[in-house]
């Protein structure tokens, strides 16, 4: 799966610290894919930030396209990164504060893009939710029922998606 990341000035150190892990052996090991020169779309040197809009209006069309399976967004709280990714139809952006949700984010609601605050997120914390995230496969690992129940609440969300984004 091919990775991106990205932040702004506020979250900068635990996007670092999460690069470190996507670049490591252990990451490749669980069929990460990241190129630290070419997939880190974000601010790369501390003296040369990009505002957190610039960078989730980069990175979630690279997502939509099928250029990038999974991204990981950190600004201050998380929360500038999700809004502005969901702007882009047909993507899911969740900001998580914790390992369930980043990994429940992905099971029960499909999310592409795990949203963290710099601020909020200690860097142990954040490297543990990115690999909760990584790992974690829509619907897969929970009962048969809410399966079913998901699938039917994914095809309404759709269809409250495509109502809200008519031209």
């Amino acid at each position: 799966m091919r990775v991106a990341i990205g932040s702004d000035k506020s979250g900068f150190a635990l996007k670092e610290a999460v690069k470190a892990y996507l670049v490591s052996e252990e990451a490749r090991a669980a069929g990460v894919e990241f190129d630290s020169g070419r997939d880190d779309l974000g601010t790369t040197d501390i003296g040369d930030v990009h505002p957190y809009y610039r960078v989730a209006a980069d990175v979630a069309p690279r997502v939509l396209s099928g250029e990038y399976d999974r991204a990981v967004l950190i600004c201050g709280t998380g929360a500038g990164m999700s809004v502005v990714a969901n702007k882009f139809k047909g993507l899911s952006a969740v900001a998580c504060e914790g390992v369930y949700s980043a990994k429940m984010a992905r099971v029960i609601n499909g999310a592409q893009v795990l949203c963290m605050g710099g601020w909020i997120v200690a860097p142990e914390m954040g490297l543990e939710m990115t690999k909760a995230f990584l790992a974690a496969e829509t619907h897969v690992g929970i009962e048969e029922w809410r399966k079913e129940w998901l699938s039917a609440a994914d095809q309404k969300v759709a269809a409250i998606e495509e109502e809200n984004f008519k031209g």
